[in-house]
């Protein structure tokens, strides 16, 4: 299987711009569109998704917890049914859109602490998959979690995420933080590599954890963000 290049996007909000999102789309091969509620708005989302359709980008749902000012990275406590339907609102709005453009739905993969969330809680990854299972695409996921585990055993397809621009602790959890630091985009890179090559991602300290990896995420907001996404694109070209 080729392993795809995504980025969180779409996640300017009115006169406020987040990331370079036209600078990104000619080198992913995914865009993860922000529906409105941690990000964006109804402009912003119609941009991202004509950016996308016209740099021939697949484009899925980012949805998040109804937390603008936090940027949705601030922790909620939700239902089951409560994180369903705040997904399936989301979704909903961004596959207006798509129809608008004549582009269908790709997959849906949960932002900042729903994405957390999800991870650790059993609800919060049933109420996920609850509402993927009303748009029948698949989830963008980590391994080791409760979204491989719960997703699959849901029959929802699930697709490995490896991040290129978050840290990860020794145990292989995301080190999840409220604002994002520049890294440098060679030793991204080589990370990346070794997560496809030797099934292996890198901590924080210098150690290996095992993973799998399907598809690699930049995020818009990392300050150097296109730098990184470049040096990763070129670097995993021969599993491309």
């Amino acid at each position: 299987m080729a392993v795809t290049l995504n980025c969180d996007m779409g996640e300017s909000f009115g006169l406020y711009k987040v990331g370079d999102d036209v600078g990104m789309m000619p080198i992913i091969d995914v865009a993860n569109v922000a529906c409105g509620f941690h990000a964006s708005d109804p402009d912003h989302m119609h941009a991202a998704v004509r950016s996308a359709k016209a740099s021939g980008v697949k484009i899925g749902a980012h949805p998040g917890l109804p937390d603008i000012q936090g940027f949705g990275r601030r922790e909620m406590r939700l239902t089951r049914d409560e994180v369903r339907n705040t997904i399936i609102y989301q979704v909903g709005a961004l596959a207006g859109f798509l129809k608008a453009e004549g582009v269908e739905l790709h997959h849906i993969k949960p932002h900042g602490s729903l994405y957390f969330m999800a991870m650790q809680q059993e609800a919060i990854a049933h109420g996920v998959c609850d509402a993927a299972e009303v748009f029948g695409v698949p989830l963008f996921g980590m391994t080791g979690t409760l979204h491989e585990e719960i997703y699959q055993e849901r029959g929802i397809p699930f697709v490995a995420e490896f991040y290129a621009d978050l840290d990860y602790d020794a145990s292989g959890k995301l080190i999840l933080t409220r604002v994002h630091d520049a890294k440098d985009p060679a030793e991204m890179a080589e990370r990346c590599v070794r997560a496809i090559s030797e099934g292996e991602g890198t901590a924080e300290d210098g150690s290996f954890f095992p993973v799998r990896c399907e598809t690699i995420c930049v995020h818009s907001d990392t300050p150097n963000a296109i730098e990184i996404a470049r040096a990763v694109r070129t670097a995993i070209a021969p599993w491309h």
